[in-house]
């Protein structure tokens, strides 16, 4: 089974921990993507699909996840049967829009039926908790989940 991990960054932050959480996961067929270069009609059902998000301004998407999200407004293919999971990256400085990042391409994924697999990670720059940390981790109860061996099998 693949694994395909998406990454939306705007300062380079996410695509770290993508390549921290890729990493974790090599004994598997692994595919790391900028969002930006990804197309919503690539997603497979056949693979389980990681997305790493950080969070841009005042909750807002970071740039090179923009197409992605908008492409997952404007599709009308049904993602009945995706598994995903998300590894989200914000700073809780921001109050209410704290990771609203990850939400938002999790929330786009759910609403066209896609299933999301493990706890939604919510890495916090205001803590000392160093994101590369947390994304191995995270990619290790992930492995542990019984839901990810089923979705990787």
């Amino acid at each position: 089974m693949r694994i395909v991990i998406l990454f939306g960054s705007e300062m380079g932050t996410a695509e770290s921990a993508a390549e921290v959480i890729a990493g974790e996961l090599t004994a598997h067929d692994v595919s790391l993507h900028d969002m930006s270069e990804f197309a919503v009609d690539d997603l497979d059902p056949g693979a389980l699909h990681i997305m790493v998000c950080s969070t841009y301004g005042d909750g807002e998407l970071p740039t090179n996840a923009e197409p992605f999200a908008d492409a997952l407004d404007s599709g009308r293919r049904a993602l009945d049967g995706l598994r995903f999971a998300v590894f989200g990256l914000g700073d809780s400085v921001y109050g209410p829009t704290f990771n609203r990042g990850g939400e938002i391409i999790a929330e786009k994924l759910s609403a066209r039926g896609a299933i999301q697999l493990g706890e939604h990670a919510r890495h916090d720059a205001s803590t000392e908790v160093k994101v590369r940390e947390l994304a191995a981790a995270w990619a290790r109860e992930l492995r542990a989940l019984p839901s990810f061996e089923l979705a990787t099998a």
